[in-house]
């Protein structure tokens, strides 16, 4: 459970916003994506008779930027497709791309979990290292990947943060599926993660998802002398067609396990993590015991 032409930045192509530009992911999906929705903005563009130029001034946005998404260099911003569809008399045909380019800019390991998290009518995640990405606040999220080596420039850095926090809108409490059970080894809750303020916003946070009615949330103390998870981190997803999948993920390595007998072992494993662990009302009472210490 995871960048031709010149650029002058903030003054240019993003309005004066502190936010980064994105540039495509190099799979051949999401370049794909940007480069159709560059080809359909020039098109539109040309057909009004408008320079490059010309039509930057009208939407806001250098010339420079305006060439970069035309080409497929640069991801739009929901933003530049908005105005872009309102200067250009799209009549909503360039705005309604938001979603597909939304989903483009984030990386394709990322695309490729939100897609299974899709199809699941059950997911289950077991972690000792970090709190669940699931679960993460986004200044967590932001120490989190923060602490890699070699670093992640801030583009890559912010886009991975965005994608993760985009996941979370599949915990939903208003919906009976997917329903979620989530173990955290004390480990997790102790580490002070992005320092004090950062890990107490933290467990709040986990506070209040632990209260939703399709979230089971436990703790596996580390006085237990039996912990079934010692291997590491695991997620395991039910899908719609009775499937189980497994998601697996070690230092440079993701790995889907899709083979029925070893997501069969993960069941069983996470299956004896879960009665190891707290009970949910205990747990939920272990985490503000644990936010009172911070």
């Amino acid at each position: 459970m995871d960048s031709g032409g010149t650029d002058s930045g903030a003054a240019e192509g993003t309005e004066g916003t502190d936010e980064p530009d994105w540039e495509p992911d190099s799979d051949e999906d999401s370049a794909g994506v940007i480069a159709a929705v560059g080809r359909q903005i020039k098109l539109w563009r040309m057909a009004e008779g408008l320079s490059q130029p010309e039509f930057g001034v009208a939407i806001g946005y250098g010339e420079n930027q305006v060439y970069k998404v035309e080409a497929g260099k640069r991801i739009p911003r929901p933003e530049f497709l908005d105005k872009a569809d309102k200067v250009l008399k799209a009549g909503g045909r360039i705005a309604a791309m938001k979603q597909d380019v939304a989903e483009a800019r984030y990386p394709k390991k990322v695309r490729d979990v939100k897609k299974l998290e899709a199809e699941a009518v059950e997911l289950g995640s077991y972690n000792n290292s970090v709190i669940d990405g699931l679960l993460q606040t986004e200044a967590y999220a932001r120490a989190v990947f923060g602490t890699r080596r070699p670093l992640f420039t801030v583009e890559e850095l912010e886009r991975r943060v965005t994608a993760r926090m985009a996941r979370q809108a599949i915990i939903d409490a208003t919906k009976a599926q997917p329903v979620f059970s989530f173990v955290l080894c004390e480990a997790t809750l102790r580490r002070p993660v992005g320092g004090r303020m950062v890990m107490r916003q933290q467990l709040e946070h986990l506070l209040e998802v632990g209260k939703l009615r399709n979230v089971d949330l436990q703790v596996l103390p580390l006085s237990r002398e039996d912990n079934a998870g010692l291997d590491g981190p695991f997620r395991l997803l039910k899908l719609r067609d009775s499937k189980m999948v497994g998601l697996n993920e070690v230092q440079l390595v993701s790995r889907v396990i899709s083979d029925q007998k070893e997501a069969q072992i993960l069941d069983m494993r996470y299956g004896i993590i879960r009665a190891q662990a707290l009970a949910p009302r205990e747990s939920l009472a272990f985490i503000e015991e644990a936010l009172g210490e911070t």
